[in-house]
């Protein structure tokens, strides 16, 4: 076992080195060994934050795992994963794995030739094309000279005259398959140049490829058919019910669409109240407060202004909220007061516990009852227009 197997433990190699290493996963699980903490970690922060990079720091060289640790934590995350028998679970933890695993990859490729020969554990793009049988489809767009302008224009071949290109021919078909209409009327092929069978994309066009690639790679095969209260089904049961309170997989049926500050429930008020007195949120706590208020309509633009003069950062409050509200039909709403009362957020105030079993809820009967209602967003639109004028 090496680092780049730990770091992409989804790679033919890392999965051949978890056989060649014959560990048994069960025993592993029995003994509670740190490959199985680093997996429900893995887990839990993949379903809350969208990534499952370890809170403890960047693998390998912060984080508190090992390279054996790191590497068998992603086997015993994807039976963790299908344990919590859930669809949407699963298309959260593939898209965790993708975010987390392309973000490493536009490290790698940063990194400069000096540390690459320090033996510095990365993948250069060519091995991440390799890997998804995708060398043969993706060649980098050369330049050549353009004798009427003395300049150089694209070309559909030849080989790219830097490290970096800017752009980059797939063909057709891997194209379909890896990309996304929601990348906008730019995704279409009328809208694309086209030669040869080959469609004209950005660098990062092709990264958000490959982060497809990563993402069907992962969700391939899950979940798996394990039995219920067996084997290592039975020792991990205790984390999948930690795992299932955080879900909260209930239905809902859509956003109350309207921000009144002063009709939200008592324990989002005390998250907000704590977050304007600097005080940093715990990830649940952070969670549920952006699960409700994406759940009531806020946009990430919306909830980042209206986050603005709290301990909340900004970036972390758009990456999280775009996850929440991303438009793969697998969001999750707030945790219902229960879960929320497990986390120590929730108080049952007033007892209202027998009046609505979730925040979404309880501020729904809230709006419902309220005879007049200022919406925060047009408030919020006035000071901006006062402001200008």
């Amino acid at each position: 076992m090496d680092a780049l197997d730990a770091k992409y433990p989804f790679f033919a190699t890392a999965r051949e080195a978890v056989a060649d290493a014959a560990v048994s996963l069960p025993e592993l699980v029995a003994a509670d060994a740190p490959a199985v903490e680093r997996a429900r970690e893995r887990v839990e922060r993949a379903l809350m934050d969208g990534t499952v990079a370890s809170e403890s720091g960047a693998f390998p060289t912060e984080s508190a795992y090992d390279t054996q640790a790191e590497l068998l934590s992603y086997p015993i995350a994807r039976i963790l994963v299908s344990l919590l028998d859930s669809d949407p679970a699963i298309e959260k933890y593939a898209a965790a794995e993708a975010a987390t695993a392309i973000d490493r990859i536009r490290e790698d490729l940063a990194t400069d030739d000096e540390l690459r020969s320090m033996s510095t554990p990365t993948v250069a793009l060519d091995d991440v094309l390799a890997e998804f049988d995708l060398a043969d489809a993706v060649r980098p767009e050369s330049l050549r000279s353009d004798p009427g302008t003395g300049g150089t224009t694209a070309t559909g071949s030849g080989s790219a005259p830097g490290r970096d290109p800017e752009h980059y021919w797939i063909a057709v078909g891997p194209y379909l398959r890896l990309t996304s209409p929601s990348w906008g009327e730019s995704w279409r092929l009328v809208n694309r140049a086209l030669d040869d069978g080959e469609v004209r994309i950005s660098r990062e066009e092709l990264l958000d490829a490959l982060e497809a690639a990563v993402e069907d790679r992962v969700r391939e095969g899950l979940p798996f058919e394990l039995a219920a209260g067996e084997g290592i089904a039975a020792e991990l049961e205790s984390g999948v019910a930690d795992l299932k309170r955080l879900l909260s997989e209930r239905t809902y049926a859509g956003p109350v669409d309207v921000v009144a500050p002063d009709l939200f429930p008592p324990c989002m008020r005390n998250l907000i109240e704590k977050a304007e007195r600097g005080t940093e949120l715990s990830p649940p706590e952070s969670f549920a407060l952006m699960a409700f208020l994406v759940g009531i309509g806020m946009t990430p633009d919306e909830v980042v202004t209206f986050c603005a003069d709290t301990s909340l950062d900004a970036e972390g409050i758009r990456y999280q909220t775009e996850y929440l509200s991303d438009d793969r039909g697998s969001q999750y709403p707030p945790p219902t007061c229960e879960t929320l009362a497990n986390y120590g957020i929730c108080h049952n105030e007033d007892d209202h516990m027998q009046v609505a079993a979730d925040p979404l809820a309880y501020y729904e009967a809230r709006v419902d009852k309220a005879d007049e209602i200022t919406d925060w967003r047009e408030q919020n639109a006035a000071a901006g227009k006062a402001e200008i004028e």
